[in-house]
């Protein structure tokens, strides 16, 4: 009798016991970065409702080991769902996605051009009709202040908010496309190295 060799479809056994172990453990830290968001975070994540059921009452548990199972039960419905969209929500809100990161290098770019030019505000009520001009002249001229007499850069954090508040307010109103386009056309990265804090 002659040997032949197996169809290959008979030699795929599938994952091996070691990855889907660390697919679960991979599954389970998800879940656990979801359980500390707040419910405003957790609002922003398109999640099937048996899941943000789940999370939310391991959010209630304060029992070690009711809190354990409950997390492990996370676990267990994620297997079900695509993950990859949650994750990218997760670093959305965390702060580490690409287009996060692109928005906040253009918002200090923009903070970094104020400072240096009161004019760049006529740019900004141009291109931002809801922004208080009047507040970013006087946050600007208290952050410069602030440098000349080396204060804390109070006043300076603050125009970060102020920009960032005005950015999101104005890519809530535009459509998706739209609010990717970010502050600045110029495309340019930040020459100072600032950073939102």
């Amino acid at each position: 009798m002659k040997y032949s060799a197996p169809d290959e479809a008979e030699e795929n056994f599938g994952p091996s016991k070691s990855a889907l172990k660390r697919e679960m453990i991979a599954l389970q830290k998800l879940g656990v970065e979801l359980v500390a968001l707040s419910r405003d975070q957790l609002k922003k994540i398109d999640l099937p409702e048996r899941l943000r059921d789940a999370i939310l009452d391991a959010q209630r548990f304060t029992q070690h080991e009711a809190h354990r199972r409950q997390l492990q039960y996370i676990g267990k419905i994620m297997r079900d769902i695509d993950a990859a969209p949650l994750q990218a929500a997760l670093d959305e809100i965390n702060g580490i996605s690409t287009a996060a990161t692109l928005r906040l290098q253009r918002l200090e770019r923009l903070r970094a051009q104020l400072m240096e030019d009161e004019s760049v505000c006529s740019d900004i009520a141009r291109d931002y009709p809801g922004a208080d001009i009047q507040l970013l002249r006087q946050l600007r001229r208290n952050a410069i202040k602030e440098a000349q007499q080396n204060k804390p850069p109070r006043a300076y954090r603050e125009l970060f908010r102020v920009l960032r508040e005005m950015q999101k307010n104005a890519a809530n109103e535009a459509s998706p496309d739209d609010a990717a386009d970010g502050l600045d056309d110029a495309g340019q990265s930040s020459p100072d190295g600032f950073s939102g804090d």
